[in-house]
């Protein structure tokens, strides 16, 4: 996953945030200390995460500071962050329609749709 100017390069974890908590999505960059931000949908929230990213290197490097590279805090280096997946012909058709309504590739909507599903696992976890 990467975040530039068009598709994302750090490593991001979006999760739901409960009613109480003002709902929507929370995004956060376990390589950019502090980085985060939140929307109401995922969509939002990824846009929202782009502007967040920008801003922080923007600060860090008004003030001077190391921008760490993606991925260094992940354990190990030999996660290159991709992976493929040979996908039924009506999953991927359903992906490709779905992603096409939401106005995105069917990358980012895959990738969505794990991140949601491991936030929801999280969220479970900790209740």
């Amino acid at each position: 996953m990467k975040i530039s100017d068009t598709n994302f390069e750090y490593p991001f974890i979006i999760k739901p945030l409960s009613k109480g908590d003002g709902g929507g999505y929370l995004i956060e960059f376990p390589d950019l200390p502090g980085c985060i931000s939140d929307g109401d949908t995922i969509k939002a929230t990824l846009e929202e995460g782009r502007d967040a990213v920008k801003a922080w290197i923007e600060t860090a490097k008004n003030l001077k500071r190391q921008i760490p590279k993606p991925g260094s805090t992940l354990p190990g280096d030999d996660f290159s962050g991709k992976f493929v997946q040979r996908l039924p012909k009506t999953i991927h058709k359903e992906l490709s329609v779905r992603a096409k309504f939401e106005g995105v590739s069917i990358n980012t909507l895959a990738l969505t749709y794990i991140a949601k599903g491991l936030g929801m696992e999280n969220n479970s976890k900790n209740k």
